[in-house]
């Protein structure tokens, strides 16, 4: 069994790994909240489960968005030598893949995946409006997220990097 201090550290560590893994994620929820104006964007999250609870599928869609850049950038810090400007090329190279992930994969999943999984969610019909909505969301999200990608990579690549 733990000494009581120790298991208290493990807990903070836990949840502060966990914090940090979220922050990413709940940013960008945060700077993505415009487009719930959309009556077509809240209804997908209506629709999403759990049904009923709009708010708790937006944030997962949020928190999962996110997964691609958390994974490029934890393989950049695992498996990029950090001398030159490596890293700052594959942080480059994060925020581009997981731009077309968001930006492109992401509102084809919801407009094409999501029907033929039996979740409609789009009262108007799958039309060109709805794919205007879903990319400028799926493309803001990737800007948000590319910025302090872009940011690290412009220091990691300064003479001395970090």
């Amino acid at each position: 069994m733990f000494p009581p201090v120790l298991a208290v550290d493990t807990a903070v560590g836990w949840i502060s790994t966990l914090a940090l893994l979220a922050t990413p994620g709940v940013v960008a929820a945060v700077l993505w909240l415009p487009f719930l104006l959309s009556a077509r964007f809240r209804a997908l999250f209506r629709a999403l489960p759990p049904a009923g609870r709009p708010a708790v599928s937006y944030v997962a869609v949020a928190l999962g968005l996110s997964v691609p850049y958390l994974v490029g950038v934890l393989l950049t810090v695992s498996l990029v030598d950090p001398s030159g400007a490596d890293w700052s090329n594959a942080l480059i190279e994060t925020a581009l893949v997981g731009g077309l992930c968001t930006g492109f994969v992401a509102p084809v999943v919801a407009i094409v995946g999501l029907p033929r999984l039996g979740i409609d969610w789009d009262p108007t019909g799958y039309g060109p409006s709805t794919w205007a909505i879903a990319v400028a969301a799926g493309l803001w999200y990737a800007l948000v997220a590319a910025i302090p990608l872009f940011a690290l990579a412009i220091v990691f690549a300064l003479p001395g990097g970090y």
